[in-house]
């Protein structure tokens, strides 16, 4: 009897954690049409960064009906909000992203016909995003609540991730995630994939040059010509490119270069924005483009300033968290089409500029995981993930071969296809926060992967965008 009672009490355990899981996943399927419905009204307000208002309630509105405390305008940042469920160690934090990006309003057909002229588009599948984190930690709530489980569920509603947005930065910098013992995210995409991947660290800045305007004919030796300097700047830059990482990568583009060709301008400014793997190697760089500018303001006597627009840390990979999301994601598995599906896919696939796509039924696969990933772009997620253990999944919203940021990827965003991978991702996210919630070791092993990866236990967080307030209006 003895040996007979640690076998039964285990087969106990094993068959309610299975019971739990599916009764998550029936939950989440049950309401497939309601979380449908609300990310097709988040796709329609298609709202840009820091002016998600409409986005921001709606989705607080659904966690506050399901019975989360509510906490709006963190971070002095008037759409994101935290909402938390439950008490105690440990805190399960989940991402839930909302804005859209200009110029792609798009219905949801397969071919270009826009809903707005220049308008607004979820682009980037930010609709799904937020309603499916949304879902999943609804789901999430219920099954504590049944299971009676000690800890804390909350959802982060970050705005303004797209561009100079760079929303969570500054709610890290408040310490909205200073408490929480481990983050889960996803992002739409084209394939189911939980592979951890570095990124770019990342900075974008304005420099603006003030020289004397003159007549540029009957006076040019009394005009000091701002554009001149932009222009010996560029060359510079272009100059160093020979001598940087093949992994860092510079952009510019002159937003001003003067009024008239009969005026020596005397303003002008450029855009910067640097990448590198690191935010060590970004500083390096940094600072020898710093040395180009104020040398082309020396070499044409005007006048340098420059303002920091954003700055985004690098993704730190979590393998301990990521094995836990793959093999939840393995669970669910992929998106199969309907024959309507099919059809709007084989169509759309048209429009895509690729010699080479992958098969259709490639959504319905899991890809391998697989460690040491690079993902050759920038995310303020990459911030989260130096100060609190973070792992993240992709899941097939967009039909194989469509690029992300295109009227293409909006349209799947607003149809069936997206709403499919919207709550795979919320059945994988649910379903790893479960474990983590049911085995904390997991957390702890999570926690020393990270201080490995940084080098340390103690960071202390310093902003790539230095000390300005959030942007609040860089998308008016």
């Amino acid at each position: 009897m003895k040996k007979i009672l640690p076998f039964l009490l285990f087969l106990i355990a094993f068959v309610n954690r299975g019971f739990s899981q599916k009764e998550i996943l029936q939950e989440l399927e049950q309401n497939f049409s309601h979380y449908a419905g609300i990310s097709d009204k988040v796709w329609q307000l298609a709202e840009p960064g820091y002016l998600e208002n409409q986005t921001s309630e709606m989705l607080m509105n659904e966690l506050k009906n399901a019975g989360f405390e509510i906490k709006k305008g963190v971070g002095n940042i008037p759409t994101a909000f935290v909402a938390s469920y439950g008490s105690g160690s440990p805190v399960i934090g989940i991402l839930a992203e909302m804005d859209a990006l200009p110029g792609l309003s798009q219905e949801a057909v397969p071919f270009r016909k826009a809903l707005k002229t220049n308008g607004y588009g979820h682009a980037c599948g930010h609709n799904l995003f937020g309603v499916g984190s949304v879902a999943a930690a609804i789901a999430t709530k219920k099954w504590m609540e049944s299971a009676k489980i000690k800890g804390t569920i909350r959802l982060i509603g970050t705005p303004a991730e797209e561009g100079a947005g760079g929303g969570k930065t500054y709610l890290v910098r408040e310490n909205v995630f200073k408490d929480i013992d481990a983050v889960l995210h996803w992002h739409p995409g084209d394939n189911n994939n939980a592979s951890p991947n570095s990124s770019l660290a990342y900075r974008v800045a304005n420099f603006s040059f003030e020289g004397l305007a003159a007549h540029a004919s009957a006076s040019p030796e009394k005009g000091r010509s701002a554009l001149d300097a932009v222009e010996a700047m560029n060359y510079m830059v272009n100059l160093m490119r020979e001598h940087i990482s093949p992994e860092t990568r510079i952009h510019y583009v002159i937003k001003n270069g003067g009024l008239t060709s009969n005026i020596v301008p005397d303003y002008a400014m450029v855009e910067y924005t640097v990448r590198s793997p690191s935010a060590k190697g970004l500083e390096e760089t940094w600072q020898r483009i710093m040395k180009t500018a104020e040398a082309a303001a020396l070499g044409t006597e005007t006048k340098m300033s420059f303002e920091i627009l954003a700055g985004l840390y690098n993704l730190l990979p979590n393998d301990v968290l990521a094995k836990q999301m793959q093999n939840s994601l393995e669970k669910v598995g992929g998106v199969k089409y309907t024959p309507e599906e099919v059809d709007f896919a084989e169509k759309i696939r048209k429009t895509v500029n690729s010699q080479s796509l992958a098969a259709l039924n490639s959504a319905q696969e899991v890809r391998p995981y697989q460690s040491g990933l690079s993902f050759p772009a920038s995310t303020d997620v990459g911030d989260v993930s130096w100060v609190v253990p973070t792992a993240g999944l992709s899941t097939a919203t967009w039909v194989a071969g469509i690029p992300a940021h295109s009227w293409q990827a909006v349209a799947c965003n607003g149809m069936s296809i997206g709403h499919k991978g919207m709550m795979n991702a919320a059945k994988t996210i649910a379903l790893t926060a479960q474990n983590l919630f049911q085995n904390t070791s997991i957390i702890e092993q999570a926690k020393e992967e990270l201080y490995q990866r940084r080098g340390n236990k103690v960071f202390e967080y310093k902003s790539l965008a230095g000390d300005r307030k959030p942007p609040l209006d860089y998308r008016k």
